[in-house]
């Protein structure tokens, strides 16, 4: 008996995710985060958004030393520091001075520096959680494709930077200024950092562009390792956790 002829098999191939360039992953980080992610196995280049982040950074730090000054926000931020601004004030009016003056120019330092202090810990923060998805939960994913990944998920933070340096030049009250905290995007912010150090540091870490790296920080992980997407959250909410009380033990023995 004659069977019926089977359908042609079509030789075509879904074709496969175009490349994406770096300006289209940052744009795509907000509006499709999936394609900058799932694109980093192909390239894991992350120049872009870093050096983005480093002219952004500069500008905000360059308007705050115009518009505020940094003595003025290293007086702000030794209010966290209760321990130290008391032993401050029991030095002699001129040594408390040249203290002061000090401070400003290390702090005018330290934040021209921020970027390349903030690239230092995103090292380490990919290398944990390259680790941790490599052997607790068995991703097939490389070092550098998880640095690609931190540095991409640590945009929605550049969009705080920007939305603080607009406040700064729009003339916001320079008393309640600090580039630690410098808008009202946690509850620390309401806070007074001098009642309770550690619970500043924790209420500062809860924030709202924080969590928004945070899930594209999962979802990241999720595209490039195949891992459940409810595994990646907890890996990475995990690891901010600990992170964030070691970095408010830290705040609060040393303030």
């Amino acid at each position: 008996m004659a069977t019926a002829p089977l359908p042609p098999v079509s030789a075509s191939v879904p074709e496969s995710q175009p490349a994406l360039s770096q300006t289209v992953r940052i744009i795509d980080t907000f509006v499709a985060p999936s394609k900058t992610f799932t694109d980093l196995r192909r390239c894991a280049a992350w120049w872009a958004p870093f050096l983005l982040m480093v002219v952004v950074s500069t500008l905000f730090v360059y308007v705050a030393g115009q518009k505020i000054g940094f003595r003025k926000i290293m007086e702000n931020q030794m209010q966290a520091q209760p321990k130290a601004q008391a032993r401050l004030e029991n030095l002699p009016p001129d040594q408390r001075e040249q203290r002061l003056e000090a401070g400003a120019k290390i702090t005018a330092i330290i934040s021209y520096a921020f970027p390349a202090i903030t690239l230092f810990f995103w090292l380490i923060i990919a290398l944990a959680l390259f680790a941790t998805f490599k052997v607790a939960a068995g991703a097939d994913v490389s070092f550098k494709v998880s640095l690609a990944i931190v540095v991409y998920a640590g945009l929605p933070l550049l969009l705080k930077t920007l939305l603080a340096l607009l406040s700064v030049a729009a003339g916001m009250n320079p008393d309640s200024f600090s580039f630690q905290n410098p808008v009202a995007t946690n509850p620390g912010y309401f806070m007074n950092p001098a009642d309770n150090v550690f619970l500043y540091s924790v209420a500062t870490g809860i924030d709202i562009f924080m969590i928004w790296t945070l899930v594209l920080t999962a979802i990241g992980f999720t595209c490039v390792s195949k891992v459940k997407r409810g595994t990646s959250y907890a890996i990475v909410f995990g690891w901010w956790a600990v992170f964030t009380i070691i970095g408010a033990a830290l705040g609060s023995a040393f303030s």
